[in-house]
């Protein structure tokens, strides 16, 4: 069967599909992944082929940071919206059997799906379906709004998220000849999988019937790879270090960040690994160790703590690998992450982005490592999320299809 995954967005919102393409290339299917130009070696280096999405995420990212307007940044994201839908448009053209869409372009792979009489799976990250149980992600309002309240923010996040590509569905609606009114609300595509853990976030009773929660699907390791020379004998040389990134956030804040992080691992007295990302992030010092991109899942383990974004992808890595974590939540789904990390157990109060000094991310990482009961419940959560296989439930489905 040909398998086409569409996605959009940073790297969080691609690497994970790797994954669960290779385990569909594995099992003797051909996958392409389509997602923007800047991450075609990503996808190439899994052995998966590549279609091109338009769109710059980084580029947009620092946009809105220098949008002079609300204004300004709708215009931004709406360019944006309609280079995704062109690229779905070409990639879906190419040749396939079964889309497998993100949530973000979901309504536009719906939409290219009707089109050329190709079915379309659900294949989500975060929670993408309203609930008495919780907010989504994004929502507005109050902490605790109540179970009426919950389902309220949630349809009123899904709506803002379909506003987004309300236009850009439109458009693609009329290039590729379908009606008005041919069908593209993601939250009708069934069956649906979201890639991450119920044991990280239990679906909720109410969900409808055909939308699941069978368990992260993760990044595949580019074909080949090794640690790099300099991160292992970093490794071997002293106690396992912190981990300190903040993936696809704040670009162009580097050195302000740098020097944050600097001072925030000095005052823990610890040695750090340190991730570049977006942010061009550095560290200085004999104990910080500057890395780029490294598998998370041969990384993570060997770390005391990790800090991080709270992105949903770096969520899952940490809670796999059994470590504490330090959240820092910049955006989107972020804080939702960063709070379920501490309700789990597993990581003490989030640190917001806007409020981050040295003094802040100093005190939570000592607080992080003097507290071994957060190390306990990680270990306990990352035995239990190793015997799943959210991969393996989109695969058995796939299969029957077949």
């Amino acid at each position: 069967m040909r398998i086409l995954i569409i996605t959009a967005g940073s790297r969080g919102d691609v690497a994970p599909f790797t994954g669960l393409g290779r385990r569909m290339l594995d099992a003797g299917h051909e996958v392409a992944v389509a997602a923007h130009p800047s991450f075609a070696g990503l996808v190439e280096g899994c052995g998966l082929a590549h279609r091109t999405v338009p769109g710059d995420p980084q580029g947009l990212i620092r946009g809105w940071a220098r949008a002079a307007s609300r204004e300004e940044a709708q215009a931004l994201t709406r360019a944006y919206a309609d280079g995704i839908a062109d690229g779905v448009a070409e990639a879906v053209a190419g040749g396939a059997d079964l889309l497998l869409t993100a949530h973000g372009p979901a309504p536009l792979s719906r939409t290219a799906g009707a089109a050329f009489g190709i079915p379309v799976v659900g294949t989500y990250l975060v929670p993408s379906f309203a609930t008495r149980s919780f907010p989504l992600p994004n929502a507005r309002g109050t902490e605790d709004p109540g179970p009426e309240g919950n389902l309220a923010a949630g349809r009123d996040v899904l709506r803002r998220v379909e506003s987004v590509f309300a236009g850009a569905v439109t458009r693609l609606r009329d290039r590729l000849g379908l009606p008005e009114g041919t069908p593209s609300a993601a939250a009708d595509i069934r069956p649906a999988f979201h890639g991450y853990s119920p044991l990280a976030l239990p679906r909720p009773d109410d969900w409808p019937s055909g939308v699941e929660v069978p368990g992260y699907w993760w990044p595949a390791r580019p074909d080949g790879w090794r640690p790099p020379d300099e991160l292992a004998d970093f490794l071997q040389a002293g106690p396992p270090p912190v981990f300190l990134g903040f993936g696809s956030m704040a670009p162009g804040e580097g050195e302000r960040l740098s020097g944050l992080v600097a001072e925030a691992v000095k005052r823990a007295g610890v040695r750090a690994v340190v991730q570049a990302g977006w942010a061009e992030l550095g560290g200085a010092g004999t104990d910080v160790l500057n890395i780029g991109d490294v598998p998370h899942d041969w990384l993570f383990p060997r770390t005391a703590a990790v800090v991080h974004h709270a992105g949903a992808g770096t969520t899952g890595a940490g809670l796999r690998a059994g470590v504490p974590a330090v959240p820092v939540p910049v955006m989107a789904d972020q804080p939702f992450w960063a709070e379920r990390l501490r309700r789990l157990g597993v990581a003490p109060r989030p640190v917001p982005f806007q409020d981050l000094t040295a003094e802040s991310l100093g005190d939570a990482i000592t607080a992080c490592l003097s507290d071994p009961a957060l190390r306990r419940r990680a270990a306990e959560l990352a035995r239990g999320i190793g015997e799943e296989d959210g991969a393996g439930a989109v695969l058995a489905h796939v299969e029957t299809l077949g």
